[in-house]
């Protein structure tokens, strides 16, 4: 008698394979306990020219891969017999030159993590797309076969350091499986309240560098002049005040990361010397002439538009491509509504690991939440929860205690007063209080000069091109004297501009 769960083999036509640099009727082996699965995966592939096997077992693929078949593995991390992922490391032992592509449901980052540092080639998330899955085999099978050996695992039974199961977190987490050993510098960009830290500290919790210190620094949070002191550290007396040497963050995150948070708000001359490190690998302190090796992984950080900063002269070209190299965008909350419930779930927990009391949402509640704006993305919807929490006495908090709270917070986010549209001050009231809620407050420290210079800059630079050039005629529109207008241009590293 037939054993049900032995590999039963699906034999196809062969074709034409147009995958560069496929060899003719490569073979696939497809693991699932999903019988739709693999019949859906079988006709797919079997229409693209591959000759396909599969089977619902990791024990029958196992015996196909112990038989010298296959160029190619497609497993579930979910099967009856076995842990896809244990599976991973036994056939990378045993033929590391056969790729492994794993699909799961179990769609989170440390799926993603573990899924790469066993040595599996690529990792999808269910339910994908299928011209997602033959864009992976063509790309795993044109591929040159890496046969080092597969990592050994750091993440097991950990907290989720990101909280999602859409479509576009799970982009996220396979762009940082693939980081994970790796050193290259990345962006992170998204609106603020979005997450872009979490990202950032994944890259590094999960990345090579996970032994060396994580060393954060926000450019918001430290005044103009202060900045290249706080990155690259400063000598004796280079200038009044430095009454000790100081070590710098470049120094503090040696062997480590380093963390440049809002980045579009560094000042160009710390730019400059940044962009040095980036291409040099080397640094000075601040009154130092000895250069310094900086061994950094450098991630940056920003919820600010840098295209337009570059437009404006207020963010140099050459570092953005430098910083630039692998860019992960955040997406708002509006765009992963489908987080919502999980989100929900998890800042429930953690208020209740607080000490405050056990409550949940009625399917209702949730579905208002569902379909908020949330303009402060995660972050808002993390304080609502503990307000929610704090502020209701009910077990199961429904949807009018929700609505209550929502209202609440458009109001005083809108104001209970509406000016006239588009004014300056309507766009610099908005700015302010964007860069007082982000971070916490943190922003506000040299809030009254880095709004000045924010303003002060492009009214120049718009004046100086009105004017041609002209900084005479300039200073007469702008109300300056001539000196004056000189050493802003110089202070501010203004491009002159030369009339025609």
């Amino acid at each position: 008698m037939t054993d049900p769960r032995a590999p039963r083999p699906v034999r196809h036509s062969t074709g034409p394979l147009d995958g560069p640099g496929e060899t003719e009727r490569a073979s696939i082996l497809i693991a699932d306990d999903d019988p739709a699965i693999r019949t859906v995966l079988g006709q797919a592939l079997t229409r693209l020219g591959y000759g396909v096997r599969t089977t619902a077992t990791a024990a029958g693929l196992w015996q196909w891969v112990e038989q010298g078949e296959g160029d190619l593995v497609i497993a579930d991390v979910v099967m009856p017999d076995e842990n896809g992922l244990d599976l991973v490391t036994r056939i990378r032992r045993s033929r590391p030159d056969l790729r492994v592509v794993v699909m799961s449901a179990r769609n989170t980052l440390l799926t993603a993590v573990q899924a790469s540092e066993r040595g599996a080639f690529d990792y999808l998330a269910k339910p994908f797309d299928l011209e997602k899955l033959t864009e992976v085999v063509r790309t795993a099978l044109s591929n040159p076969v890496q046969t080092q050996g597969a990592a050994q695992s750091v993440v097991d039974d950990e907290p989720m350091p990101l909280i999602g199961r859409s479509a576009p977190m799970q982009e996220i987490y396979r762009v940082l499986a693939r980081l994970m050993g790796t050193d290259l510098t990345v962006l992170v960009t998204g609106e603020s309240g979005t997450g872009k830290e979490l990202v950032v500290r994944a890259l590094h919790d999960y990345g090579k560098r996970r032994a060396g210190p994580f060393v954060a620094l926000n450019m918001a949070a430290i005044p103009r002049d202060l900045i290249e002191s706080e990155l690259f550290g400063h000598e004796k007396g280079a200038f009044t005040g430095a009454a000790t040497r100081s070590a710098g963050r470049f120094a503090q995150a040696q062997h480590g990361t380093l963390f440049l948070d809002e980045i579009g708000d560094m000042p160009p001359e710390a730019q400059t010397r940044l962009l040095r490190v980036l291409q040099e690998g080397e640094y000075t302190t601040v009154g130092g002439r000895t250069p310094i090796r900086a061994d950094v992984r450098i991630i940056a950080a920003t919820h600010r538009d840098l295209t337009r900063l570059i437009r404006q002269g207020l963010f140099r070209e050459d570092l953005y491509y430098r910083l630039n190299v692998v860019p992960i965008r955040v997406p708002p909350l509006r765009e992963r509504r489908s987080d919502i419930p999980d989100l929900v779930r998890h800042f429930l927990k953690q208020a209740m690991d607080a000490g405050l009391p056990a409550k949940n949402v009625d399917a209702e509640a949730m579905e208002v939440l569902r379909k908020h704006s949330w303009p402060g993305n995660v972050r808002e919807l993390e304080n609502l929860v503990k307000r929610l929490v704090v502020l209701y006495s009910e077990e199961i908090i429904g949807a009018r205690a929700v609505g209550q709270e929502l209202a609440e917070q458009s109001r005083v986010m809108v104001g209970e007063f509406t000016a006239a549209p588009d004014t300056l001050s309507d766009a610099v009231e908005r700015h302010v209080q964007a860069l007082v809620a982000d971070g916490d407050g943190i922003g506000v420290r040299g809030l009254y000069h880095r709004v000045l210079r924010e303003i002060e800059r492009p009214l120049i630079v718009c004046t100086l091109a009105v004017t041609n050039g002209n900084q005479l005629r300039a200073a007469e529109l702008l109300g300056l004297n001539r000196n004056t207008l000189r050493k802003k241009i110089r202070d501010l590293s203004i491009p002159v501009i030369r009339g025609s």
